[in-house]
This record gives C-alpha cells, structure tokens and sequence, in this order.
C-alpha cells in the first residue's frame, strides 16, 4: 500500500552550519525567539504525527525541565542503549531503514526528524529523507556540532521555498533526493 508520508527535517542553524554549541548548548536560538513568530512551526508540527530523534537531542531537550514537547505523538528515540520504552516514547535500537520503511508504509501524517546531526547524517546516508527544512539563524557560533558531516556523497536538491523574516532568520525548504 503506498502511502504520501513523508520524512522531514525540520531543523535550525547558524548561518556556518552548527545546530549547537561544542557542549550542546543551544541558546544562539534565543536571539530569534520571542518576536511573537513561531517561523511556521505550528502548522508543520501539525502535519505530523510521528516523531524521529537521536537519544543526546532527546536527553537534551528533558534537560530544559520542560518535558517531552512532543508528547502527544508517537516518537521514536534512536539509540544504541536497551531502554524500557514508555507512554509514546519508543526506545529503538534496530534497523533505521527498517523503522523509517515501516513507518511509511503505514498511513498517517508526516514523520518529523528532529535532530541531531548523528540521525540526520544516518537518514541521509540512507536517501530517508524527503524533504529537509532549514532555519538560518543570523548568528556565526565558530564551531560547535556541524549539521551535516563532511563524509558523505553529495546529495542535490529541490528548492522548494524559502521565507525571511523580520528577526533576520532565513527559512529554506528542500525536496530529495537528487542524487548526483
């Protein structure tokens, strides 16, 4: 049975290319929050219903003492640990392929991956992704953990949109695969 789901990234950036600081530190996002802008992420978040995430972003994000933001929808934490799996909260330690084709053969809504760089290198490594949204944030961290790794084919792709903001954050929307 085929289905339109789709995976999708929806992450942020400084403009050269870290998601966050060396430490996992993330707080160059405060420098756009607060205008009153949600940058689109309230009709994407409601176009999905299935959340992909790497275990440190997931640990990260509990450690901001606001709880799981997408509790209302089924995630699927990747990891390399057994752990107990809990209320929509699935700890996977299998196949990325094999979760990701399971997922999309199944109806729904869109399946949101939402960082870090460790799963969306994997999922690009596999041609997983389908489309990848971008927000560019107008700050330049000088290092820190790099978005996309350096070790890997080029992938091409599809310009969908892209959207400016009054804050200065640049919002990009690409289609895959291209593959060159």
């Amino acid at each position: 049975m085929e289905t339109n789901r789709k995976v999708i990234v929806y992450i942020a950036t400084s403009i050269d290319g870290f998601i966050a600081k060396t430490d996992g530190d993330i707080s160059f996002l405060d420098t756009v929050a607060g205008s009153g802008e949600d940058y689109g992420y309230s009709d994407f978040i409601n176009s999905v219903d299935t959340v992909i995430m790497g275990r440190k972003t997931y640990d990260k994000v509990l450690s901001f003492g606001i709880g799981n933001p997408h509790a209302a929808i089924q995630s699927y934490i990747i990891t390399r640990t057994e752990r107990k799996s809990e209320d929509n909260v699935t700890f996977y330690t299998g196949d990325i392929t094999a979760l990701v084709n399971a997922l999309k053969s199944n109806q729904g809504k869109h399946i949101f991956v939402d960082g870090g760089a460790e799963i969306v290198n994997l999922l690009l490594q596999h041609r997983l992704i389908d489309e990848i949204i971008i927000s560019i944030v107008p700050v330049l961290l000088g290092e820190g953990i790099r978005l996309f790794d350096t070790n890997r084919p080029p992938v091409q792709m599809q310009l969908v949109g892209s959207t400016q903001y009054a804050s200065g954050l640049v919002q990009i929307h690409y289609k895959l695969p291209i593959i060159c």
